[in-house]
Order: C-alpha cells, then sequence, then structure tokens
C-alpha cells in the first residue's frame, strides 16, 4: 500500500506536533510526504499535480491542527481547487477504492470534545464535513487519528502519541 500524508499548517516551523508526525511519517516505508504549505505558499493549488499524487496512492492523510473547530485555509483551497466534479463526484470516480483519513491534533484535551466538555460537540461530530466529503466522493473513510490536549502535553506525552503515528499510516 502507497500512502500519501498532506500536511496542512500555516506554521510548521513552530510546531511540535506536526512537524513531529510529519518527521516519522518520512520515515515509513511507502509514505511519501508533502508540505502543502512550502508547496503553496501563494495558495494557487496544481490541481492536476495533487491529482496525480492520489491517483498513484492507496490511502490519504490529511494531516492538520484544528483551527477554530476546522482544518487551516489552503486545506479548504485543496478541496476547491483537487476535488472537481467530473474527477472526483458527478461523473467522475477517480477517489473510488481510495481510502481518507484525517490527522488531527487539538490544543484542548479530548474530554473537551464531548456533549458536556467545554466544546460540546465531539470530534466525530466536527469532523463529519470531511468524513462526509469522502463518502459523497466513493472513497472509505478510515477512523481519525487524533493527538489531543497538546497546548498541556509534556514532551513525553507527545512522544508517545507520535510513535503511533506509523502504525496508522499503514493499518
Amino acid at each position: 500500500m502507497r500512502t500519501l500524508v498532506l500536511v496542512f499548517h500555516p506554521h510548521l516551523d513552530r510546531s511540535r506536533v506536526n512537524r513531529a508526525l510529519m518527521d516519522v511519517a518520512a520515515g515509513v516505508d511507502g509514505v511519501t510526504v508533502v508540505d502543502e504549505y512550502a508547496q503553496y505558499p501563494d495558495f494557487v493549488v496544481d490541481a492536476e499535480r495533487e491529482q496525480e499524487l492520489i491517483e498513484t496512492h492507496d490511502r490519504i492523510v490529511l494531516q492538520f491542527p484544528f483551527y477554530w473547530y476546522s482544518s487551516p485555509a489552503l486545506l479548504k483551497q485543496w478541496e476547491d481547487a483537487v476535488l472537481k466534479a467530473g474527477w472526483a463526484y458527478a461523473g467522475g470516480r477517480a477517489l473510488e477504492g481510495k481510502e481518507f483519513m484525517v490527522a488531527v491534533s487539538t490544543g484542548s484535551p479530548a474530554e473537551s470534545y464531548t456533549r458536556e466538555g467545554s466544546h460540546v460537540r465531539t470530534m466525530e461530530e466536527l469532523l463529519s464535513p470531511f468524513e462526509t466529503t469522502f463518502r459523497h466522493t466513493h472513497a472509505t473513510y478510515l477512523k481519525p487519528f487524533l493527538i489531543q490536549g497538546v497546548a498541556t502535553a509534556t514532551d513525553e506525552q507527545i512522544d508517545a502519541a507520535v510513535a503511533k503515528y506509523p502504525a496508522a499510516l499503514t493499518a
């Protein structure tokens, strides 16, 4: 299986978690990693290039920090540019048989993403637009890889979470 990890972090140079995830993913056999903000600093996404990358991989992982209940802006731009009618849906089935997963870091701890928590929604609910997008495009949506509570996590806790990433990328 060939896995493509697309990293969407606007400040990767200052990231404790997404940088570590990206670095560990780059060392996994069969995994291609792309820093999308480095690739498209002007937000002009090369849709054909991205589609070719997707077509040559079996699993696509969208990796990003969770900002205001959503993804960084470039990921939305990427979706709009790449997931075109006639290619991904509406007569196109390029994503059929592909597996999609999101790898998400949150500053808040997991318990705050419950009905009783401070965010009043679960991560499953908040990430449902990604699930819906990939089910609509005939892809298989995999269980998200989550690292939560990074704002207060120790280096040891982050290292332990990051160590689980390679298995999630290839399982």
